[in-house]
């Protein structure tokens, strides 16, 4: 073949332009173009299964922060309620939850009388019956706390049952009543009188953060105060002996330990433990720190020290990939100016490594906050109605968790607990929603640029 007829030939091999595009060209245009359809597909469905699951629990659970209260004038009659006329507390104690019932049902069908509101079409005790069962003991403990109100009319402020409160949250209808054993068509109709006369009012509940659990025939007075203390003893157990054990495990094997098989071995077995299921941890709880070591179920200690164990493996991990950020260059400059190795890693080091640390310990602390099922297999699932007390006597006594309530309420049959359980979900998630924006703050407060 000639120069010529070579020269003649080449240009059939090429495109005719750089501007129009071959069949090539087109099906790799075309496939990045799938591609980026996927992955906007993939987002938006993600996007929705989120906004589905926050609409259906901000939906169910903001009714829990709110709840139907009625409220009553009493007179509090000393002649039943302190016979001795003494304020003798033993001698009023013996005035028993009856005692306080009967007042506060005077008291109600005289102030429905004074408004006009007409009960004859049910019993005394139907009347009575739209006020929690709860209302009679604290009255009796408001009594005992102050005995000076004897003899006073107050206002008394009492939750309504939850079927009255369902009503007027639009959980009860007319026509469900009918068909259920704890409510009545016209003890709601009395209820929408005492709610047109100001008697019965739907108000903020702070009580759902303060108060205790509560049994299953007084739904409306079952709140969060143990759970959130119990998670909060946890945490603070968690947090004490996780970050220091943590990061002295990894400043060793990341600037100490020599590379051999031993920590290939170490550094294996911790990525694993990551990935362990936490239910193990809870088994392994229960053989080691309850039936060996003798430990109390229930108690925040045994939670905390289960948790600690799960979330090692994630600080460790977060705090080495910190360290090793750190660019050796400053490693090197350190020991050069005659610093010692442990003056250049807590010296130098470790203070420019503080910004992923602390990310990694929140982070790990908010996965600890919002497990369940370690807590579970310890006997955190045991209804607790006491406050445990301060630390350190606190720690070893009964307590739940935020979590563990959640499953608690949501295996109860009242819909009540089912409300209520939304908003303990929305509970968790706002303590979780801080602690990862307090990460991301000490992240950017401390980072520092070399």
């Amino acid at each position: 073949m000639t120069d010529a007829s070579m020269h003649d030939a080449a240009p059939q091999n090429r495109p005719a332009s750089l501007l129009t595009a071959d069949a090539r060209t087109r099906r790799r245009k075309a496939a990045e173009t799938r591609f980026r359809l996927m992955g906007v597909a993939a987002i938006s469905v993600g996007l929705l299964a989120l906004v589905f699951l926050l609409t259906s629990v901000l939906g169910n659970g903001f009714g829990a922060f709110r709840q139907t209260v009625v409220e009553i004038p009493i007179t509090l009659d000393e002649a039943v309620l302190d016979k001795s006329g003494t304020r003798d507390l033993e001698v009023m104690k013996k005035v028993t939850t009856i005692g306080y019932g009967k007042v506060i049902q005077k008291a109600l069908e005289a102030e429905l009388a004074n408004r006009g509101i007409d009960t004859s079409a049910v019993k005394a005790k139907d009347v009575m019956g739209l006020m929690s069962k709860e209302a009679a003991a604290d009255l009796r403990n408001m009594v005992l706390a102050d005995p000076s109100l004897l003899g006073q009319t107050i206002t008394f402020n009492a939750f309504a049952t939850s079927r009255v409160d369902g009503f007027f949250k639009g959980r009860v209808t007319m026509e469900s009543a009918k068909l259920d054993s704890n409510i009545s068509p016209e003890q709601l109709q009395i209820a929408q009188a005492m709610h047109d006369a100001g008697i019965i009012e739907t108000k903020w509940n702070w009580g759902f953060l303060t108060m205790s659990d509560s049994s299953e025939l007084r739904p409306e007075t079952a709140g969060l105060g143990v759970a959130i203390l119990g998670s909060a003893y946890m945490m603070i157990i968690v947090l004490v002996l996780s970050l220091p054990i943590g990061v002295a495990t990894s400043i060793y094997l990341e600037e100490m330990a020599p590379k051999n098989k031993w920590t290939d071995l170490i550094e294996v077995n911790i990525a694993n433990l990551a990935a362990v299921p936490s239910i193990v941890y809870g088994i392994l709880a229960l053989a080691l720190f309850i039936n060996f070591m003798g430990l109390p179920q229930s108690a925040p200690i045994v939670g905390g020290l289960v948790l600690t164990l799960m979330t090692l493996p994630t600080i460790i991990i977060a705090t080495r990939a910190a360290l090793k950020a750190v660019p050796p260059s400053i490693r090197d400059a350190a020991l050069g100016v005659g610093a010692s190795k442990m003056q250049s890693i807590f010296h130098h080091v470790l203070p420019l490594a503080m910004p992923g640390i602390l990310t990694g310990t929140i982070l790990g602390l908010a996965r600890a906050l919002g497990e369940s099922a370690p807590l579970l297999l310890i006997g955190m699932v045991a209804f607790v109605k006491d406050f445990p007390a301060a630390p350190p006597q606190g720690l070893m006594q009964p307590a739940t968790a935020l979590p563990v309530q959640v499953y608690q309420w949501t295996q109860r049959s009242d819909p009540a607990f089912v409300e209520r359980a939304s908003g303990a979900i929305i509970v968790l998630l706002v303590f979780l929603l801080l602690m990862n924006a307090v990460a991301i703050v000490l992240r950017r407060r401390f980072e520092r640029r070399w």
